[in-house]
């Protein structure tokens, strides 16, 4: 009886020291990857810590030199340098693009603006000016798009053909023109003004001070039939006529010139 007991405890301390043996070993591959996490984080602040550095010194750098680009007719290339300084104040990464793109489109002349930088202290603005292509109300103009803009500057530009209508009819009326410049090229005619009531009916003040009544439907179709009467008709009369409406289904009517006008403006 006593051989047996002896031989159960002899398995009983084996077992323990395996248990020691295990436990040894978790406890040594837990502080190794307690080692490794430490060194992930230390690494991991470094690089932090680095990038923050360059970050706060390209922060640092000052815009030097702003260049602007474009065809400048009106807007000086000063103006436009003086006028994004306030931006600039941030530096090279911290200028703001989009508040100094915002700023540059709203003078008067410019139609449209980008900024870009350029490395390693430079920003490079470049701009597209407004095209005005007819006069509209007291001071404005209006670009291909049919946009309205004001300048100080008006009466250099007092040889535009001009646009009147009712507010948000500026869209519309550059269209119409446009279109009616297009088509009345083929009879050598020209538009020197149009206009829209507020009833939409359309006017225009040809070369030669003839005056086109279009009506408020069927533009085209009325401008097309006027240049056929034009060619066939009255193209050889051209000094003699005053007015030529067309708003009729099927036909138009003519106004001619009295003879004493017409006998003066031959004359002249």
């Amino acid at each position: 009886m006593s051989r047996k007991v002896q031989r159960s405890n002899k398995g009983n301390h084996r077992g323990a020291t395996r248990q020691q043996q295990a436990a040894q070993r978790e406890s040594r591959q837990w502080s190794f990857s307690w080692l490794n996490r430490l060194l992930i984080l230390v690494g991991s602040g470094v690089v932090v810590a680095a990038g923050l550095q360059a970050y706060i010194t390209l922060q640092a750098i000052p815009v030097e030199q702003v260049t602007v680009t474009g065809k400048l007719r009106h807007t000086q290339t000063a103006a436009v340098q003086d006028m994004v300084q306030p931006a600039l104040i941030g530096g090279f990464l911290g200028a703001d693009l989009e508040k100094i793109r915002a700023q540059l489109e709203e003078l008067p002349w410019i139609y449209e603006a980008s900024v870009r930088r350029r490395w390693p202290n430079s920003l490079e603005i470049h701009v597209i000016e407004q095209l005005p292509i007819a006069r509209w109300g007291e001071g404005g103009f209006l670009n291909h798009e049919g946009q309205v803009f004001h300048s100080d500057n008006a009466e250099l530009w007092s040889d535009l053909p001009s646009l009147q209508g009712p507010a948000g009819s500026e869209r519309q009326l550059m269209a119409n023109y446009q279109r009616l410049e297009e088509l009345l090229d083929e009879v050598a005619l020209g538009v020197k003004h149009l206009e829209m009531d507020a009833r939409g009916q359309i006017q225009a003040v040809l070369t030669g001070d003839l005056t086109l009544v279009l009506g408020g439907k069927q533009f085209l179709e009325r401008v097309q039939r006027f240049m056929s009467v034009y060619r066939s008709e009255l193209a050889s009369r051209a000094v003699e006529v005053q007015r030529v409406d067309m708003r009729y289904e099927s036909g138009l009517a003519v106004k001619f010139n009295e003879p004493a006008q017409v006998a003066g403006l031959a004359a002249e």
